[in-house]
């Protein structure tokens, strides 16, 4: 039987949110990289990030980690026989990451129709909606981890809360709003319904947490199932579009420029910062990632395989700071920027982006012969 090696496969991904992470990766590891690309949104890939020049000592291309794109009209449309079989046709391993969750919007299909071998466990993406059962609140639950309190009813509200819906137009996106009390939450959302923000619909169906007070990290870890270990790779915070303005005014302005131009708060990803935690937290950040790998591996087996985020607030002490979790990401994060943090060269020796730490995985994985280990 031939010798496998990374030239034999190309690492596949959607044409989104951590893309170019996942392709320099797959790239500096000796793969071949393909993106899927929606028609009219895909110059970043076919043009400013192609691979081109000649070749390196290594078989890589000296500028650029897109090798090829393939073309879809709708990024649904992955879905489809012709595009599996494109992506079979070239030995593909699919990098699953939150925007192929959004844009596919199917979770029964993306289980049980996409017959592309998918790095990680299929089964977990689903946990990121809070609104499927099991969700991530049963995980952290199970997995006696802390995160906020959930009000399911809305006159329970006593303290300052943060309410996500999702968005009218863009329902992938949230419209969060912050209230600490019946009343105020029945105006502000009424006020919204009436801006068009969300529907009285998704209301009902929204999610209604405790507004923890605290620094937010997100610790970005790598389970490895072919060396059975966990990995923290690196940790960053995020950057918001109007949030991050109006954080940039002095206190005595905001409200007023917020009601006079008719401002409502945006937590809506811009960006995301590298971000170093004190040494003192790894051993309770790690004692958190542990917990979430056991959990997940009896609930939905076989457990975690790759790349999580789990989203966390630093509270303060006495007696001492703690870590709460607020968001679960069971897959690719969309941070590249972690590599800039020091964690992952603690380990390895050298930094990594969480594209690099996927593709080394598989690589070892096939040199191995346990590649239907690590795919679902």
């Amino acid at each position: 039987m031939k010798r496998q090696t990374p030239n034999n496969y190309t690492i596949a991904v959607l044409g989104s949110h951590s893309a170019l992470d996942v392709c320099r990766g797959a790239k500096d590891e000796g793969f071949k990289t393909l993106v899927i690309v929606e028609k009219g949104r895909d110059k970043t890939y076919a043009k400013y990030f192609k691979s081109k020049g000649p070749s390196t000592d290594s078989g890589r291309a000296s500028l650029g980690c897109v090798d090829e794109v393939l073309y879809v009209d709708k990024f649904k449309d992955i879905l489809s026989l012709k595009i599996q079989n494109e992506l079979k046709r070239r030995n593909c391993i699919f990098i699953p990451h939150r925007s192929f969750e959004v844009y596919v919007n199917d979770y029964d299909a993306i289980e049980n129709k996409f017959n592309v071998p998918v790095f990680g466990n299929k089964k977990l993406l689903r946990l990121e909606e809070r609104t499927e059962k099991p969700n991530q609140y049963n995980l952290l639950e199970r997995a006696k981890i802390k995160y906020p309190k959930i009000f399911k009813d809305p006159k329970e509200i006593d303290r300052l809360v943060i309410v996500k819906v999702a968005e009218k137009e863009r329902r992938f996106e949230r419209a969060f709003f912050l209230v600490n009390s019946y009343q105020a939450y029945n105006h502000e959302s009424a006020t919204l319904i009436n801006e068009g923000r969300f529907t009285e619909s998704a209301l009902k169906s929204a999610v209604i947490e405790e507004f923890v007070l605290g620094a937010q990290i997100n610790f970005n870890f790598f389970f490895s199932k072919v060396n059975n270990r966990l990995e923290l790779i690196g940790t960053d915070t995020r950057r918001q579009t109007n949030l991050d303005g109006l954080l940039r005014i002095t206190g005595n302005f905001q409200s007023q420029i917020m009601q006079d131009n008719k401002i409502s708060i945006k937590y809506e990803e811009a960006g995301h910062i590298s971000v170093t935690v004190l040494e003192s937290l790894l051993e309770q950040a790690y004692s958190i990632g542990e917990k979430f790998v056991a959990a997940a591996k009896e609930m939905l087996k076989p457990g975690v395989i790759g790349p999580f985020s789990l989203q966390s607030f630093i509270m303060p002490g006495p007696p001492k700071k703690d870590i709460v979790v607020f968001d679960v990401s069971p897959r690719m994060p969309g941070s590249p920027g972690i590599s800039a943090t020091p964690y992952s060269n603690y380990l390895f020796g050298q930094s990594l982006s969480m594209g690099r730490r996927v593709a080394m995985e598989i690589k070892d994985a096939i040199e191995k012969n346990k590649l239907k280990e690590i795919t679902t």
